[in-house]
Order: C-alpha cells, then structure tokens, then sequence
C-alpha cells in the first residue's frame, strides 16, 4: 500500500458524504454522515456541550479517503459514556488536568460498534494501526490528558491493546431475540407468575384510555417535533440532566435517517403524554430517549421495552439495546452483557493506576453481569 497521510478535520460535513457512504457499516443509524453532521450543526455535538470535532482522516498519496475516525476533544464526560469521573477527581486531586481529553466514539449513544471506518480494499489492519499511532501523537501535541475509544467493536479491542491502551469494561443490559416468533411467544419462556406481572403491566396501559402508535422517522411531520421534544427535555429537566437535542435536531435526524428513526408514542384525548425514541438498523434497535409529561402506571415499561420487544419481533431484528444502566431491565428479559471500552492514558504513572484499579474492578464486573443474570425471568437458562 502506498504511503498513507492521517490529517484532522474539525466536523463531519467538511468529509465528502460519497466517502461516509463507503467506508460505513450499510444501514446504521449512527455510523454515517448524517448522524455526525446534524449532531455537530445543532450543537449537541459542538463546543456549547463540551465537543470539539477532531475526526481523523486517513488518505493514501493519490488523494484517495480510506479511512475515518470520528473523534472530539472533550471538555467534559457527558455524554460519553466512559464512566471515568473518578479519574476526573484523581487527577484534580493530584494537581494535574485531566481535561481536555480526546475520544473516538458516538456521541451522546451507548452503542457499541466498529470506530474505525476503514476501506477493506487496502490493508485495513495498517489503517488502522496508523490510525491508533496518530491519535496518540494528537495526545502530545494537544497536551491532552488520554484518549478514550468508547465501545469499540470486539475485533478492534486486541490492537488497541496491542498498542498499550487499556482496556475497561461494564454492563448492559440488552434483549436478544432467540426465535420466539410473536410477543405472546416470548411470555411463553417465562414462568407463570412473570408472565401474569407482565401481562398485568400492559393491561394497566391498555385501560388507562392510553393509546400508543409506532412512527417512523419519515412518518412524522416536522410541525410535531416540537411537542414530542417538550416530553424529552422536561423529563430531562426533572432529573437534573442536560437536554442537548433540540426539536430541530430531531427533525432533521428523522428527515435525514427516515426508517432508522422508531419512535413510540402514547397519547390520550389531549394529544402525546409519552414518547421512546429509538435507533434502528437491519439487525439492532437502540432505545435512546424517553419522555412524559406525568406519571403513568406502567407507561414506561410498556414504551420503553415491550413496544420495543413486540417491534422487534415484528421486523425480525436481532438485538435491542435499551441504552445505559437500568438493572430493572433484567426481569423483563434484558440479559446483563459485558461491554469494553479502551484507553491510552498518556502519563505513564497515572497509566499505572488506573490499568491497577480496572483489573482489580474486572472480577467484581464479571460477578455482577453472573448474579443479575440469576435474576432474569425465563424458565431456563438462557446460554450465550
């Protein structure tokens, strides 16, 4: 292969969409031009929440792009997903910054999945691996504290920690579909008395005068995103947490991506109460977003995971991934799933550190991701 060239480009639109097209995973919802560049023109993924475009760039010498890094610098952990505020306080206590810091991954997205977005018609292990070298170079010359790769794809974790990150991991809780056909044949592989609780939480929805109606991106218009937006960011508000997604993001996320947006919506005789905003691709759903403007009895679950299972079922898609924590998850069918995440943390004792404190915490994770699995609701043993 002739000699590669890695450059930085400060956002995702300044990448010609032809080459997104061609070095993205066909169908997902994330990994692609549109996802970034909206993202990145509404500010939830710009300076004002703390995200500073750093994509790198990978071109041979005719000019030819072969591959993408979508990176940013961070002045900040919302939004990553990186669980790494105790190293935040470690380093202030030590009197040294650990802000910025650089990190390759979705923003805002708990999705696992490839960061490196290589061309497989050249030696995709040597883009990649001047890919890694670069980032690194970018953690010395920007006087960054690491660089974090958040959940990377499971074939990319063995060079990343071939070339000195270390490796973290957590749990998620996601449901698999294991050929149980329709919903009623999913409540089949529960005992009884799951299945009655179940069964009694939908009914509580379906008597409460609720009605919920499943809309793809494409199906809504855009003068209807500034009220299902309101459930989302009041519900935000009311946890203390940062709405960075504006209605016009939304809208033009749901233009842009069309059927990869879902979106369950609950509504009564005054219009929308709920909504649960999901991904889609040809194999996953991403559960991302709820929102309520009040308090219903078993709403939630309903929107949240069995709209979501039932739809599922119906596309014949493989996986849903409800999104971070949630261990109520579990006796509903979500199956504890371990999940890494990879670091090179460029001053060598800290480096120390934390690859000490990540291997001591390894078999706690492991116990934890067993005994919740102890907790799901079927009748065997569910086995990989």
């Amino acid at each position: 292969m002739s000699a590669v060239s890695i450059t930085t480009v400060r956002s995702a639109d300044a990448i010609n969409p032809d080459d997104w097209v061609h070095l993205s995973p066909p169908g997902h919802p994330f990994l692609n031009a549109d996802f970034f560049t909206t993202l990145e023109r509404h500010e939830a993924a710009g300076p004002r929440c703390g995200w500073h475009a750093h994509h790198q760039v990978a071109k041979t010498a005719e000019g030819a792009l072969i591959g993408i890094m979508p990176s940013y610098i961070k002045m900040n952990s919302h939004g990553d997903f990186l669980r790494d505020w105790s190293w935040a306080a470690a380093y202030e206590q030590l009197g040294k910054p650990y802000f910025p810091k650089l990190i390759s991954g979705l923003p805002h997205t708990p999705a696992s999945g490839p960061r490196f977005l290589v061309n497989t018609e050249y030696c995709a292990d040597d883009i990649r691996q001047q890919l890694i070298a670069r980032a690194k170079e970018l953690v010395t010359e920007q006087q960054l504290s690491s660089w974090h790769v958040a959940l990377p794809a499971d074939e990319e974790i063995d060079a990343l920690r071939a070339n000195g990150l270390l490796v973290s991991h957590d749990v998620q809780f996601q449901w698999r579909n294991r050929g149980y056909g329709d919903f009623d044949g999913y409540l089949a592989a529960f005992p009884s008395e799951k299945r009655r609780k179940v069964r009694a939480e939908r009914r509580k929805v379906a008597e409460s005068g609720i009605s919920i109606e499943v809309r793809h991106g494409n199906e809504i218009a855009p003068d209807e995103w500034p009220a299902l937006y309101q459930l989302y960011a009041m519900t935000f508000d009311k946890y203390g947490n940062y709405a960075a997604f504006s209605a016009a993001c939304f809208s033009e996320l749901a233009h842009k991506l069309g059927r990869r947006i879902v979106v369950f919506i609950a509504s009564n005789q005054n219009g929308p109460v709920a909504i649960s905003l999901c991904f889609r691709s040809d194999k996953t759903l991403y559960g991302r977003y709820w929102g309520t403007n009040g308090n219903y009895h078993s709403l939630h679950f309903e929107l949240c995971f069995y709209q979501g299972i039932a739809y599922c079922l119906r596309e014949g898609l493989k996986t849903f991934e409800p999104g971070a924590g949630g261990e109520h998850k579990v006796s509903r069918g979500f199956e504890p799933t371990i999940v890494r995440s990879c670091h090179w943390i460029e001053d060598a004792r800290m480096r120390q550190l934390i690859g000490q404190h990540l291997e001591r915490q390894w078999p706690a994770i492991v116990h934890y991701a067993a005994e919740a699995a102890t907790h799901l609701p079927f009748r065997t043993v569910i086995a990989g």
